[in-house]
């Protein structure tokens, strides 16, 4: 923008006020919000607008900071500060659209810190992949995954997640959506059209069941879990379920109703697929151990390195009954010929060196303490809702007070640039809506932007 603009925009309300900082961060605000400054717009150095203005140059830089806080600014090393994107607010849409939009605050659930990626230790894992790998490594890769990645994947889960495995019993694959993709596709051709699921669950991994020919069948889910006494569709022969962290409400299986599912999956033949998503994920509760472990022989384990690394890294597994692995396999290597053998590699090194151990600690950390800030800002400005299921993972469920539309309230705050999700979305059918509530992501999203959705939540609902 030219040099004066801003300058003339924000003088008239700083001359009229007694507080000019205050004055010129609100009229800053009130730009934004009406359009005058349109999105991706550059703004003058905290430098140079202080010298423009009159005021002290901390000045500038305190509201500066605080509208990137409140999602009305965004600063980028090297690109200066510029005018976030905000959500249309002339109406209230009846969903968020099918696109990725430009939330002001995104609470949706299931992404990590991507800010707090260890770059330098993966590109140092990386060149030392790239320089140890023979020549032969560089062709097609093995279909089940490079087998020192599967070495060290089968020590880790031995250690993390008290799973004895074996290198030959892990399939590695283009992440945890893969994994599944591929065992539907086989689950498929042995004859499967229903597959029982949670109720509520992840919707996308039922669309995705469902565009492999396998009809989700929702299983109400309770405070202890699964209810497997209500399985009892003869046409599903496997069930998936989330056991160490039940997506989305947080609760663990009960160890009777573990025992329940292992009875159910001897007495019909019927497969068990563990999905452990964000099991490294605790804070005020000891580990689990996999169900697998109890059943090898009936039960499908898969994992990814999404919720602890990063999604785009798209490394999964795949750890199988052994009349499973080999149809995986080979339906993996028609699909795409295995996965790029170079982050495999890099991946082996980072768990070999114990650098994805002491990535995972620091972000267990950092995860805490952001949940922390939530709900200290909930319980402050939304006294009513109740968080659920926080003693694990990377998000919680906030229960609305009865009576509550979820959905509009998703809605009204769609329309404020605020994504909070309704627990009725992730419901297949009645009982899967326990209570109306929302489910909220804090992992991606800084204490302090955490506690300004809040604010702004508390504002839109009137709380």
């Amino acid at each position: 923008m030219p040099d004066n603009a801003l300058r003339e925009l924000l003088l008239p309300a700083i001359d009229a006020a007694g507080r000019p900082g205050k004055a010129a961060e609100s009229a800053l605000r009130d730009a934004i919000r009406s359009g005058r400054l349109p999105a991706h717009t550059r703004l003058p150095s905290s430098r140079d607008l202080a010298a423009q203005l009159g005021l002290a140059r901390g000045t500038v830089m305190a509201f500066y900071a605080q509208l990137v806080a409140e999602g009305y600014l965004f600063a980028e090393r090297g690109s200066g500060t510029r005018v976030a994107p905000l959500a249309d607010t002339s109406e209230t849409p009846a969903a968020p659209p099918p696109s990725a939009p430009s939330w002001r605050y995104d609470l949706k659930p299931g992404l990590p810190a991507l800010g707090a990626f260890p770059r330098a230790e993966w590109l140092a894992a990386e060149r030392d992949a790239l320089n140890s790998l023979p020549d032969n490594g560089l062709g097609y890769p093995d279909p089940a995954g490079l087998h020192e990645l599967r070495v060290e994947l089968a020590s880790y889960l031995g250690r993390v997640r008290a799973l004895p495995t074996t290198p030959d019993d892990v399939v590695i694959t283009s992440g945890a959506a893969e994994a599944l993709s591929l065992l539907s596709t086989v689950l498929h051709q042995r004859g499967a059209r229903r597959i029982a699921v949670e109720d509520p669950s992840h919707l996308g991994q039922a669309d995705l069941l469902a565009s492999h020919g396998l009809e989700p069948v929702g299983v109400p889910v309770d405070e202890d879990g699964i209810d497997i006494g209500q399985l009892t569709d003869p046409g599903c022969g496997s069930v998936l379920v989330t056991a160490a962290h039940q997506f989305p409400l947080g609760m663990a299986l009960h160890p009777s109703r573990r025992r329940a599912l292992l009875s159910w999956a001897e007495r019909t033949g019927g497969l068990v697929i563990e999905d452990d998503y964000d099991a490294e994920h605790r804070y005020d509760r000891p580990a689990l151990g996999a169900i697998r472990a109890l059943d090898p022989a009936r039960v499908a384990y898969l994992g990814s390195v999404s919720k602890v690394l990063i999604p785009a890294l798209r490394i999964g597994w795949l750890v199988l009954p052994p009349d499973l692995r080999e149809a995986v396999v080979r339906t993996k290597h028609w699909h795409d010929l295995g996965c790029a053998p170079l982050p495999q590699a890099a991946l082996a090194r980072m768990l070999r060196s114990g650098g994805y151990d002491r990535h995972l600690r620091r972000t267990r950390r950092l995860y805490r303490q952001r949940r922390d800030a939530l709900l200290d800002a909930l319980a402050t400005a939304l006294p009513g809702w109740r968080p659920v299921g926080i003693a694990a993972g990377l998000h919680v469920v906030v229960r609305l007070p009865d009576g509550t539309d979820d959905t509009e309230v998703h809605r009204a705050l769609a329309a404020r640039g605020i994504h909070a999700p309704a627990l009725s979305g992730y419901a297949h059918s009645a009982a899967g809506r326990p209570f109306p509530g929302l489910v909220l992501g804090y992992a991606a999203s800084s204490p302090d932007r955490l506690r300004a959705a809040v604010a702004e939540m508390a504002e839109v609902t009137g709380r």
